[in-house]
């Protein structure tokens, strides 16, 4: 059964960081690009970061030079590290493994 369990949402400042976490179990972790996505109340859900099963990181415009992508496969975890964060990052952020969705973390962006 596969498993993907984010952590690491909350409350944060405008122009603070957060740093959100993903749990893999149930897949062959190695094989799978990761990514994250997240919806905003009463928009779609977007894109926002993905890392390739080799380690390469491409991210959507609107976060890139402030998101980070990282993962490591000994522990079949990938995180999402925030800076510099903006209202409009705001929304629940969902892990991703190709066909396979989290249940979403929360994250609050307060001006």
């Amino acid at each position: 059964q596969v498993q993907l369990v984010e952590s690491g949402g909350g409350l944060v400042q405008a122009g603070g960081s957060l740093r959100l976490s993903c749990a893999a179990s149930g897949i062959i972790f190695t094989v799978y690009n990761m990514g994250w996505y997240r919806q905003a109340p009463g928009k779609q859900r977007e894109w926002v970061a993905t890392i390739t099963n080799g380690g390469t990181p491409t991210y959507a415009d609107s976060v890139k030079g402030r998101f980070t992508i990282s993962r490591d496969n000994a522990k079949n975890t990938v995180d999402l590290q925030g800076n510099s964060l903006k209202p409009d990052d705001t929304g629940v952020y969902y892990c991703n493994a190709e066909n396979h969705w989290g249940q979403g973390t929360q994250v609050t962006v307060s001006s």
